[in-house]
């Protein structure tokens, strides 16, 4: 007997020392399980080194490493980018359209992605002198590869099997970043902080995204969930989330809206808008005071008002008119004074012989 207790207390001592690994896979039902962390991507704390100035071209390998690398990646954008086939082109870390051109395509097209929304890099491909990345689908809808299939007949003509062609991506867009001469000898990382001045590949979430595109002030007040006069909307609600209720009012010509964050007994706070920017901050304190705060506190880039208004003269290129072909508007002959004359009016026919209207005419009475 003494012979066999060995064995066994080494056999039951190996059992007790694995229930804890157990429990940890398969928690009772009483257990709460651990919260996944989910695989987030290692930040870099430092910059990759720069490209030579000399660095050959691309190798194929290199190619299928970048391709593999960034193709569905999941990223946040730093700058606006709009939607359509008018994309962003960066070189030498500038992107454009920007300034005004790039307010008048956004307004024009609208906006596909916005400074801290997660996108999609859908499609890379590396060409001579430039990389290009759709994004979100890019603005064209690419085939499938059963849309390439062809079937020939007895004639020789051939039929395609999915006569489905390809259509525009409302949602997508796309980057292109340019080389002097052509695409040199880089890697993955070098190519991310080339791509930094509009697109962020270690950001953690949205929010932290976004904040790395605004000012520092008005980064500071994100984080204090404080509004300030001078912010845009879509600042606000990054500062505050939604506001529980809205106000729309007049006063005098002006059109403004009111966000009322907050319900007695304590602080409440009124937003006032116009047009996307905060022109007025109320607070009514528990105590009964009220602060008002209507000087600008943070100035952001705006379209001066002559770009606005160019913004409605666009018009698509596929606009109907009364011109010509080839006739230029300004060719378009106008009066001096400025004032189009008033068209001239045909003068009232005549009466019917014997004093009738036209209307009592009838066929064969005459």
């Amino acid at each position: 007997m003494e012979r066999r207790r060995g064995p066994s207390l080494l056999l039951f001592s190996l059992l007790i020392a694995a229930i804890p690994l157990c429990a940890q896979d398969n928690p009772l039902p009483n257990q709460k399980p651990s919260k996944v962390i989910p695989n987030i991507q290692t930040q870099t704390l430092t910059p990759a080194p720069p490209i030579p100035a000399g660095a050959p071209r691309m190798s194929k390998q290199t190619r299928y490493e970048i391709i593999r690398d960034f193709e569905t990646q999941i990223v946040y954008a730093r700058a606006p980018f709009p939607m359509g086939g008018k994309g962003v082109q960066l070189k030498n870390g500038v992107a454009t359209p920007n300034g005004q051109e790039l307010q008048q395509a956004l307004a024009l097209w609208g906006p596909a992605v916005k400074p801290g929304d997660p996108a999609q890099l859908s499609y890379v491909q590396i060409k001579d002198n430039h990389i290009h990345f759709d994004i979100n689908g890019g603005p064209v809808r690419r085939k499938k590869w059963y849309q390439h299939i062809q079937v020939s007949g007895a004639g020789g003509n051939s039929v395609p099997l999915s006569p489905s062609e390809s259509q525009p991506n409302p949602h997508g867009t796309y980057l292109d970043i340019y080389f002097d001469t052509y695409v040199p000898e880089m890697t993955a990382q070098q190519l991310r902080d080339l791509l930094y001045p509009v697109l962020d590949f270690t950001a953690r979430n949205k929010e932290e995204a976004y904040l790395d595109t605004v000012p520092p002030k008005v980064k500071e007040a994100i984080r204090a969930h404080q509004v300030l006069v001078g912010m845009n909307s879509e600042m606000v609600l990054h500062s505050r989330g939604k506001p529980p209720k809205k106000v729309r009012e007049k006063e005098g010509d002006v059109d403004y809206e009111e966000w009322i964050y907050g319900n007695p007994p304590e602080d409440v706070d009124f937003v006032r808008l116009v047009g996307d920017e905060v022109v007025r901050v109320e607070t009514m304190k528990v105590g009964g005071q009220k602060i008002v705060r209507t000087d600008k506190e943070v100035i952001l880039d705006h379209p001066d008002k002559d770009t606005e208004a160019k913004k409605q003269e666009v018009r698509p290129p596929n606009a109907p008119t009364l011109r010509r072909p080839g006739e230029d508007s300004d060719n378009v002959p106008k009066p001096e004074d400025g004032v189009n004359p008033v068209p001239p009016v045909n003068p009232p026919s005549p009466p019917p012989p014997g004093g009738s209207t036209p209307n009592d005419w009838t066929p064969g009475r005459y």
